[in-house]
């Protein structure tokens, strides 16, 4: 039976998913370091992480009859992809599900830190009435400067224009802006015209300590300041001086550059204590409405790649769907080089088979072909295709033998 592993407390709809495609699932609470990973990966076939958990390309090598890897996340980067296409292991993530969530939480607390919320109910709770309009304002008619523009700053900006704010953004890449959002031509454009500075840009390396002393200070006095993509592109000693001297009057701020591997274990940053700053352990998508959409989304991934080798979606694999129902599937992976899909054709001609249906797409240094054969797949075949000079992996489908 084939095996799966769930590591970092997945929704229980990846298990049901996975069990019903007929896999033997383990789910794990927390994550687990590399050297662990590799001993827990022995007869896995598929492996299903969140952020925590490093997929290195030493664990990839000493495993390969692992598949696939799914992120049940949005981020990919702490999977080595290279390594992953390299070895012919598929990897699948949720770019979209937990967006709606990730944008709520940070409408609230932009609302939350324009009403210094956070300050108002320490002060009860030891016990002070400390009821003023002091430093509280509206968000309506405030002006929001989105920095990364993609599937969450675009919704979130949708939001906030409801909400009667004036919205810019700043985005690497040329970006139609939605309503009436305006696109500024740099990130100081941005930092200088708006009022509540929003960070929702992705994980690539290049966007390591983005934002540190020079940006803040190019912010308006009495800003505030929110980060809900990633711990490693704000520089927090200078988040913290600048909050301290005033001229940040509040900040959001739910990932840290490290963070705790296991629920429960302690946490410690320079942020702790400041007034107006609201500290969240890495929740932007952690909404049992996202989890559960981002569970079933990504175990159907992993399934529909298993059982068909479909890699719609896939991350760091050629796209290709093939629908049909003949007898037999293969799928090749192969190096991008001219003459393989001749080749292949060549041979399954030569052990007396019909090509009834075939998809090829090439991704960088690497071809996927999925072909559909009218009767079952002879070993000899399969030898063949496996001593192709190209052929990174060779798989067949049980659903089509």
């Amino acid at each position: 039976m084939p095996r799966a592993l769930l590591l970092e407390n997945i929704d229980p709809v990846a298990v049901e998913t996975l069990s019903a495609a007929g896999y033997e699932v383990e789910s794990v609470r927390g994550a687990l370091d590399e050297a662990d990973l590799i001993a827990a990966l022995d007869g896995v076939h598929l492996l299903g992480i969140r952020s925590k958990t490093q997929v290195s390309a030493s664990a990839l090598e000493r495993h390969p009859g692992l598949a696939a890897v799914g992120a049940f996340c949005i981020g990919t980067n702490q999977i080595d992809l290279g390594a992953a296409a390299a070895a012919g292991v598929a990897v699948f993530n949720a770019p979209y599900s937990n967006t709606r969530s990730v944008v709520e939480l940070a409408i609230a607390e932009i609302i939350s830190l324009a009403r210094r919320l956070n300050d108002r109910d320490r002060a009860l709770h030891a016990g002070i009435w400390d009821k003023s309009a002091t430093g509280s304002h509206e968000i309506r008619g405030r002006t929001l400067g989105i920095v990364g523009y993609g599937n969450i700053g675009s919704q979130l900006s949708v939001l906030a224009e409801a909400l009667g704010m004036r919205v810019l953004f700043y985005d690497l890449e040329d970006k139609l802006a939605l309503g009436n959002a305006q696109a500024c031509g740099s990130l100081d454009e941005l930092l200088e015209r708006a009022e509540t500075v929003t960070l929702h840009v992705d994980g690539r390396a290049g966007n390591a300590g983005l934002f540190g002393a020079q940006q803040f200070a190019r912010m308006r006095p009495r800003s505030l300041f929110l980060n809900l993509s990633r711990g490693f592109v704000v520089d927090h000693e200078a988040l913290r001086e600048h909050v301290l001297s005033g001229h940040i009057a509040g900040a959001a701020v739910d990932v840290f550059p490290d963070e705790p591997r296991e629920q429960g274990d302690p946490f410690d940053s320079v942020l702790r204590g400041l007034p107006n700053v609201i500290l969240t352990p890495h929740v932007g998508g952690s909404t049992q409405e996202a989890q559960y959409d981002i569970g079933r989304f990504v175990a159907g991934k992993l399934a529909d790649y298993a059982r068909t080798g479909t890699t719609t979606l896939s991350v760091n694999l050629p796209a290709v769907a093939l629908h049909g129902s003949s007898a037999a599937r293969f799928a090749l992976l192969h190096r991008n080089v001219p003459g393989v899909l001749a080749r292949v054709d060549a041979l399954v001609g030569e052990h007396g088979l019909n090509v009834d249906g075939q998809v090829l797409a090439t991704r960088g240094e690497l071809g996927y072909v999925v072909t559909d054969v009218n009767g079952g797949l002879p070993p000899a075949l399969l030898t063949a295709l496996e001593a192709l000079p190209e052929t990174v992996r060779l798989t067949t489908f049980p659903r089509y033998r």
